[in-house]
C-alpha cells in the first residue's frame, strides 16, 4: 500500500474506528511528515472544520469540511506536497441544499485547476480497470440528448487528452483508440442513424491527421470481447453507460475512475456513497485500494516522463 494521508476530522476519524472496533492507530500530522507517519499510524491532516457525525446520514452541515477538504488536496498536490488527489465519494444533494453549485466533484476539480493555471481545464472521465479503460465522450446527461450533445470537436477534444495522458501518465508509447459508434452496427451506412459518419467518422479522420492512432467508428456490441480489448489500449465510448456497463462488468470492484485532462493526478473509487451500509463494517474497499495504488503507479510513471 503506497504511503498516503486523510484529510479529515480527526475526531470523526477515531469515532468511527471506536465504532468498528477497528484497531488503527490515528495522528495528526501534516503533509510534510505524513510518509514518516504512516509506517506506525494512520496520519490524519486536520481540517479547521469540525463534521456531524451520523454514519448514513448526510447533513448539509457537513458541506463546508467536504470543500475544505478538496479544496486542501489539490493545494497539496499542486504545491508539491503530495502526489495525488484520491477522492472518496461524495453525496451531492448536502452540498447543493449548502450552496454548492457545481455538478460534482469532477467539475470542481476542474474549477480549481483553472484558477490556479488560468487556462481552462477539459476534465475526461476514464474507467481503468485491469482489462479495460474506458473514456465516454458525453457523461451526465439524459440518453436522449447524446446526439444532440455529440460534436466532431467534442469527440476530437476528449481523445486528444486521452491520447496524451496514456502517453504521459501511463507511460503507454503512441497509444491505440478505439473509437465507439453511437447508433446499433455504428449507424449501418446511415441505416440506423447518421450520427457516426457525420460526427464520429470525420473526428475519426482529424485524429488520424494528427497522428494519433485512432479508428472507428466500430459497432459497440463487438468492442468489448477479450479479442477486440486486445487490439487497444482505451475505447472511447459516446455516452456514459456504453462505457461504464463494461468496465463495471469486467471489474466492478477493482475499476478506478481517472480523470484526465487536470494538471494533477486524480484517482477515485468506481461506486457511490452506499450510505444504506455505513458504519456496518461491511463495505468493501477494494476499488479505494485500486485506486491508492493507480494514483502511486501514475505519479511514478509522470515524474519519470518529467525527468526524461
Amino acid at each position: 500500500m503506497p504511503p498516503f494521508y486523510l484529510i479529515a476530522d480527526p475526531a470523526l476519524i477515531a469515532a468511527r474506528a471506536r465504532r468498528l472496533i477497528a484497531d488503527v492507530p490515528i495522528m495528526e500530522t501534516m503533509p510534510a511528515e505524513a510518509a514518516r507517519v504512516f509506517a506506525r499510524a494512520l496520519p490524519v491532516v486536520p481540517l479547521v472544520a469540525r463534521f456531524v457525525d451520523g454514519p448514513g446520514r448526510p447533513d448539509p452541515a457537513n458541506a463546508a469540511g467536504i470543500i475544505e477538504a478538496i479544496d486542501r488536496a489539490v493545494d497539496d498536490c499542486l504545491g508539491g506536497r503530495a502526489a495525488a488527489v484520491v477522492t472518496c465519494p461524495i453525496a451531492k444533494k448536502p452540498l447543493y441544499d449548502a450552496g454548492f453549485r457545481f455538478p460534482g466533484h469532477t467539475e470542481y476539480l476542474a474549477h480549481l485547476a483553472t484558477l490556479h493555471t488560468g487556462a481552462e481545464a477539459m476534465p475526461v472521465m476514464m474507467l481503468a480497470g485491469p482489462e479495460l479503460r474506458t473514456v465516454p465522450v458525453t457523461i451526465h446527461i439524459a440518453l436522449c440528448e447524446v446526439p444532440k450533445a455529440l460534436t466532431t470537436d467534442l469527440i476530437v477534444a476528449t481523445a486528444r487528452i486521452t491520447a496524451a495522458d496514456l502517453e504521459h501518465r501511463f507511460g503507454i508509447v503512441k497509444p491505440r483508440l478505439a473509437i465507439a459508434g453511437l447508433n446499433p452496427h455504428a449507424g449501418e451506412g446511415g441505416a440506423m442513424g447518421t450520427e457516426d459518419e457525420h460526427i464520429i467518422h470525420p473526428a475519426v479522420d482529424r485524429l488520424r491527421a494528427e497522428g494519433i492512432d485512432a479508428f472507428g467508428p466500430l459497432p459497440a456490441d463487438t468492442l468489448f470481447h477479450a479479442r477486440a480489448r486486445a487490439g487497444y489500449d482505451v475505447a472511447l465510448c459516446m455516452y456514459h453507460d456504453q462505457a461504464l456497463i463494461p468496465a463495471k462488468a469486467l471489474a466492478l470492484d477493482e475499476a478506478v475512475n481517472v480523470t484526465l485532462g487536470l494538471p494533477f493526478i486524480r484517482t477515485s473509487p468506481d461506486h457511490g456513497t452506499a450510505f444504506d451500509i455505513a458504519g456496518k463494517g461491511i463495505a468493501r474497499a477494494d476499488s479505494l485500494i485500486a485506486a491508492l495504488r493507480l494514483a502511486r503507479r501514475l505519479a511514478d510513471t509522470g515524474a519519470k516522463a518529467t525527468a526524461a
